[in-house]
């Protein structure tokens, strides 16, 4: 994906220099609450857009669901990712990684900055679960490339650290004086990924600033540290973890944000 034609590179750079970008990560959990017992995305988007985030990295999001889009009245005609976004944030990717007959599911990125070029790297083991990183190259004013990663893992320890060695072999793949944000999902609630992912340069948000990470899951009740933010060649500052309502009834996860100083 090139520069859209909404943000022309002239105008990207003239702008004035962005210091910090605000981001966050939350597993919408397909648009369902917990138990799948009511379909609030339209509630999760009101949520989403009061936070004034300049990048919101999404796990488990649809992109195509046919029986819901008939059975829910207030089902979007357009992609999920696409509703969220609204007029708030004008690009966005989508990586695409479970498909089946009703439609398909995977990780998006939203951002307030235009997205220069996206990929979705498939990271699945072979007999599970479908997943994928979605890496996006984006252009901030007054800085160079911006990389992000969305993330989602595995429910198995061995497939995860597998997953994080694919994940570092992307890493590997961009210069050392590259900002890299990496978000979403790690399902790590045996505490692994810190010891490889710091390998590859990362630091994680919560572990910086607080001491551990955040807990993250159940929403209503969090317990297990699975959601994450980390960052390369940038700095964290007051990262948060959204307990309170109404973000403890949109999801199965509790959203993480936090200011990343460029």
């Amino acid at each position: 994906m090139s520069v859209t034609d909404r943000t022309p590179q002239r105008e990207i750079q003239q702008a004035a220099p962005v210091k910090s970008l605000q981001v966050m990560t939350i597993n919408v959990h397909k648009g369902f609450n917990v138990f799948n017992r009511r379909h609030i995305l339209p509630e999760l988007r009101d949520a989403v857009t009061t936070l004034s985030a300049d990048m919101v990295f999404l796990q488990e999001v649809h992109g195509e669901h046919k029986k819901h889009s008939l059975r829910y009245h207030d089902w979007p005609g357009v992609p999920q990712y696409e509703y969220l976004a609204d007029t708030m944030w004008p690009d966005f990717a989508y990586g695409r990684n479970a498909v089946y007959p009703d439609g398909d599911h995977g990780n998006a990125l939203l951002s307030r900055y235009p997205i220069l070029h996206y990929e979705n790297r498939d990271v699945t083991i072979h007999g599970t679960e479908r997943r994928g990183l979605l890496h996006c190259q984006l252009a901030v004013p007054g800085q160079p490339t911006v990389h992000a990663v969305c993330v989602h893992l595995g429910l198995r320890q061995k497939h995860r650290l597998l997953q994080l060695r694919l994940l570092c072999q992307l890493l590997d793949s961009i210069p050392d004086d590259k900002t890299v944000i990496v978000a979403g999902d790690f399902n790590d609630w045996q505490l692994k990924a810190d010891a490889v992912l710091t390998e590859c340069g990362l630091r994680e948000a919560f572990v910086d600033c607080k001491g551990g990470p955040a807990k993250t899951f159940p929403a209503r009740w969090p317990l297990l540290c699975l959601d994450r933010i980390y960052v390369r060649h940038a700095s964290c500052r007051n990262p948060r973890a959204l307990y309170r309502k109404p973000w403890s009834h949109l999801s199965d996860h509790v959203p993480l944000i936090a200011e990343i100083g460029l």
